[in-house]
C-alpha cells in the first residue's frame, strides 16, 4: 500500500538526509540475497530512526527484530559513545550477515546480537533502556511491550513499526488473519496505557512513537 503518490514520495526522500554508503551497500546485498527484502527499513525510515536516536542520544538501545541489521545501524548512529545496542532476531541464519555489516561500521563493538525468542531473551539482559525499536512478529507486539515497559527509563522512547499494516487495521479482518487483530489490540494498548504518551506517524507502513512518562 502506497501512502503517498510515487512522485511525492520520491520528493520526500530526495529532500531528506542522504543514505550512508555502508547502508547503501547493505540494502543492495539484502535485495540481492534475501527472500523478503521489503522487510528492510530502507533509506527514508532509516533516516527517521537515525534522527530520533540522535535527538535522544540513548545509552542503551534494544531492537526486537534485527533482520539484516539495517535499522540497528541507523539507531546506533545516535547512540551514546559508551552505549550498547542489544538486538534480537529468531533467525540464526542471518547472524553472520548482520555481524559483517556491524563490524564494518563504527559501532561493531557496541552491538550485541541475540538469537532466539525475544520474550525469553529480554529478561536476561541486565540493562534498562532509553530507546526500543519493535519490528518483529506482529502477533507478539503487545507481549513485547509488556516485557520491556518495566525496563524502560523515564522519558525513554518505544518505536513500533508496521502499525498500519498496509491499511489492514481499518479494513474488515479476514478469518485466518492473526496479525491484523493483534496490531489493532496493540495500537489500542499504546493509546490507553497511562504509562506512555503516543503519536502514530503515517511514515511508510506506520511508525508509532511512545514516550515513557
Amino acid at each position: 500500500m502506497d501512502f503517498l503518490p510515487e512522485k511525492l514520495d520520491n520528493y520526500v526522500v530526495n529532500h531528506s538526509e542522504n543514505e550512508p554508503k555502508l547502508l547503501q551497500e547493505l540494502q543492495r546485498e539484502t535485495w540481492q540475497k534475501m527472500i523478503n527484502p521489503r522487510m528492510l527499513s530502507g533509506h527514508f525510515q532509516g533516516r527517521v530512526l537515525s534522527m530520533i536516536s540522535k535527538l535522544t542520544n540513548p545509552k542503551n538501545i534494544l531492537e526486537i527484530g534485527t533482520y539484516t541489521g539495517y535499522s540497528a545501524l541507523c539507531l546506533a548512529e545516535g547512540m551514546h559513545e559508551k552505549g550498547t545496542l542489544y538486538t534480537i532476531d529468531k533467525n540464526e541464519e542471518l547472524y553472520d550477515f548482520q555481524r559483517k555489516y556491524f563490524d564494518k561500521s563504527d559501532f561493531g563493538n557496541q552491538i550485541k546480537q541475540y538469537v532466539g525468542n525475544a520474550i525469553d531473551i529480554i529478561p536476561t539482559i541486565d540493562s534498562t533502556f532509553d530507546l526500543v525499536f519493535i519490528d518483529a512478529d506482529k502477533s507478539n507486539y503487545s507481549n513485547y511491550f509488556h516485557a520491556i515497559i518495566g525496563k524502560m527509563n523515564k522519558g525513554g522512547i518505544i518505536l513500533s513499526d508496521n502499525v498500519l499494516w498496509s491499511g489492514k487495521v481499518i479494513e474488515e479482518i479476514r478469518p485466518k488473519d492473526l496479525d491484523t487483530p493483534a496490531l489493532i489490540t496493540y495500537n489500542k494498548l499504546l493509546k490507553e496505557d497511562t504509562r506512555v504518551e503516543t503519536v502514530l506517524l503515517p511514515i511508510r507502513d506506520g511508525l508509532t512513537i511512545s514516550r515513557v512518562k
